[in-house]
């Protein structure tokens, strides 16, 4: 009996073992950094689900530019906020505890969503509010768990698998609501793709319990690290890098969204869409975590700058499924080469700035700052544009100028030491 109890204990250990080194290689890697990736995994899967058709659901309400960049603007100016406060509260209390609240209201915004039903693009400020106050407090305390869990041998693994997951959400995320919308009747679909995304959430939520407190000391100095003339010349370059970085996302995020939905009129096609360019990132993403080394970063972020900066072209100034599809793909594969490298960096130059380990959070929060920043002025100029210039004739001109923002990033990161 106990040979036999042995025996598959042993070949539980074995089968353990051998999927750890398919998913991580010969590298050790931490429990909490594996349940970190799941945290990320469903809050990737929730947002997958969602988030996407949240612009459409109020899109098809009130099929008005304005009041989807007003929604997704104060997703912005409420995150930044709600970085500060967050940071604070990592600082004197815990940084799991603000894990969960960010997931708390994030559940919260969904549950005000399927309250809202068919009102809520009446109510677009407020529900962006509120999905940024669930980010803000959710990034931060992920990002600052990334950065104190991982290392530098265990970073780019750790940013391109939990890429992997994204991209993987991405794919049967959308997909799969998008096929769920569109075979019920009216808007009974959003209704259930809401609440499994308020249940993902909730899920997480009961995964942080499992987390070890990390608790911080001192007092929470944000002045320190964004003092210009006092801060290091890396750290200088990664914040201007991450503000030309918020610049390109900050209206994409939802314009190619719109499009899509507007160039087909039905969700099926967004699904599409999510499967395929999720697919293709899902790719690159295992790539860039495998195979992008710390000596060939800056080489990969110009080639992939490139790429990105050339792509907005085939949209410009004909909106197609085809083009948009095309578009995606491209950008799909790029993207995935850009950001590991350049978060690792991130990472990289944190990790050895002045007080690092004393300041860690404020360096967090200093970085969502100008990522941010560059978002809220990317949405601003964009309703700017809309206001003072016919949509169709403005449009095209604005992407192409936002959609040179990775050139923008290459260009400040340039000469950060390796």
């Amino acid at each position: 009996m106990h040979r036999v109890e042995n025996w598959q204990r042993l070949n539980k250990v074995h089968k353990g073992h051998y999927i750890h080194r398919i998913l991580f290689g010969e590298t050790d890697v931490s429990t909490d950094l594996k349940l970190l990736l799941v945290i990320g995994g469903l809050y990737a899967l929730s947002v997958a689900l969602s988030n996407t058709f949240v612009n459409v659901y109020l899109w098809k309400q009130k099929s008005d530019y304005i009041t989807i960049a007003l929604y997704n603007l104060f997703i912005v100016i409420a995150q930044p906020i709600v970085f500060i406060l967050a940071g604070r509260w990592a600082k004197q209390v815990d940084r799991v505890i603000v894990l969960r609240l960010g997931v708390f209201f994030l559940s919260f915004f969904f549950s005000v969503v399927l309250l809202l039903g068919e009102q809520a693009s009446q109510w677009a400020i407020l529900l962006g509010v509120l999905l940024g106050i669930g980010f803000g407090f959710y990034w931060l305390a992920f990002n600052v768990l990334t950065f104190e869990i991982t290392e530098p041998k265990t970073r780019d693994i750790f940013n391109g698998f939990l890429g992997l997951l994204n991209s993987f959400a991405g794919m049967i995320g959308p997909f799969f609501a998008g096929w769920l919308i569109t075979s019920m009747a009216e808007t009974t679909g959003y209704t259930m793709i809401f609440t499994i995304s308020l249940a993902l959430f909730v899920l997480a939520v009961v995964l942080s319990f499992f987390l070890k407190r990390r608790a911080a000391q001192g007092r929470f100095l944000l002045c320190s690290v964004l003092r210009w003339r006092e801060i290091s010349a890396d750290w200088r370059r990664i914040l201007l890098a991450n503000m030309a970085q918020g610049l390109r996302e900050g209206s994409f995020a939802f314009l190619i969204t719109i499009w899509i939905f507007v160039a087909t009129g039905t969700e099926m096609a967004l699904g599409t869409f999510g499967l395929v360019t999720s697919g293709v990132s899902l790719i690159f993403y295992y790539v860039a975590g495998r195979l992008v080394s710390p000596k060939h970063r800056h080489k990969v972020i110009l080639l992939s700058a490139v790429v990105l900066s050339l792509a907005v072209w085939i949209i410009a100034f004909e909106l197609t499924f085809a083009r948009l599809m095309t578009y995606g793909v491209i950008i799909s594969a790029a993207f995935p080469l850009l950001m590991v490298p350049f978060l690792s960096m991130t990472y990289d130059v944190i990790g050895r700035a002045k007080k690092a380990a004393e300041w860690r959070i404020e360096y967090i929060v200093g970085r969502e700052l100008f990522l941010n920043g560059g978002r809220i002025l990317s949405i601003l100029v964009f309703i700017a544009a809309v206001l003072l210039f016919h949509p169709k004739q403005a449009l095209p001109y604005y992407i192409i100028v936002v959609g040179n923002a990775q050139l923008l990033l290459y260009y400040f990161i340039r000469n950060v030491s390796d």
